[in-house]
C-alpha cells in the first residue's frame, strides 16, 4: 500500500479532531486510518478516555496513546495546573489555556510515529478562523512545522489541517455532511471542565462550541 493512502489523525476526542477522524475514514477508508492521542496532564484528562472509546467504536486500525505527563515540569498554565482558574484577561495577549509548544510537540511525536508506520499524511484539527488566540493553530505555523519535519526526518510528510479555514459553525456543517453531527454533539469532549457533550456551558471552549452550533442550526433552519 502506498504511504499516501494512509493517514494518522492527532486525536483528542474533541469536536474538531473527531470531525477530522470521520472525514479521514471517508477519504482513506476505515482500515487505513490510525490515531494518536496525548496524555499531557491536562485538567480535562477524561478526553483521553473519550478518544479511546470513539476510536474503538469506529474500529480504527491502531490507536497510540502517548504519555507526556512531564509537560507540567517545563511550563504551567490553566490546563495543567488545577489551582489556576481558566480565564482570559482582556489585557493579556493570549488566554491562560495556551499550552506553549503543544501542537509543535504533538506534530513531532506524531510524525515520528507516522514514519514508523509508513504514513505520510498527518491530520490535525486546528483552525485559525476560530483559533481563540492560540498561536500554534495558525496556517503559517502548520506550514512551517511541515517543512521542518520533512527536513528533520528526510521524509515527505503532509500535515493536513482540514478545518484551518472553517468557522466553528462550518465545522458543525462538515460533521452534518459526514452524517455524524448528532454523534459528535453527544460523544465528544471539548469542555475544559471535562463535561462530555454540550459541556459545562461556561468555559471558553464550551462557549465557542455552542455559539458555532447555534449559528449552524440557525442557518440550516
Amino acid at each position: 500500500m502506498n504511504a499516501a493512502e494512509k493517514a494518522l489523525v492527532i486525536f483528542s476526542g474533541g469536536q474538531d479532531s473527531t470531525t477530522c477522524l470521520f472525514q479521514a475514514i471517508r477519504e482513506y477508508g476505515r482500515r487505513n486510518v490510525h490515531c494518536i492521542t496525548f496524555l499531557y496532564g491536562q485538567k480535562h484528562g477524561d478526553e483521553v478516555k473519550v478518544a479511546q472509546k470513539i476510536a474503538a467504536e469506529q474500529r480504527i486500525s491502531t490507536h497510540k496513546l502517548v504519555d507526556l505527563a512531564w509537560y507540567a515540569q517545563v511550563t504551567t498554565n490553566a490546563l495543567l495546573d488545577s489551582a489556576v482558574e481558566i480565564s482570559r484577561d482582556a489585557d493579556a495577549g493570549y488566554p491562560n489555556t495556551v499550552v506553549d509548544g503543544r501542537n509543535m510537540l504533538f506534530l513531532l511525536v506524531a510524525a515520528i510515529h507516522a514514519k514508523s508506520l509508513g504514513i505520510q499524511d498527518i491530520i490535525i484539527g486546528v483552525s485559525e478562523t476560530d483559533f481563540s488566540g492560540y498561536p500554534d493553530c495558525r496556517a503559517a505555523f502548520i506550514n512551517s512545522c511541515n517543512a521542518t519535519l520533512n527536513l528533520a526526518m528526510d521524509y515527505a510528510f503532509r500535515v493536513i489541517a482540514p478545518l484551518m479555514r472553517l468557522t466553528k459553525a462550518q465545522t458543525w456543517q462538515l460533521a452534518d455532511e459526514l452524517g455524524v453531527l448528532e454523534y459528535v454533539a453527544k460523544n465528544t469532549l471539548t469542555c475544559y471542565n471535562g463535561v462530555i457533550g454540550s459541556g459545562c456551558g461556561s468555559c471558553p471552549s464550551c462557549v465557542l462550541r455552542q455559539r458555532g452550533y447555534d449559528e449552524y442550526m440557525e442557518l440550516k433552519g
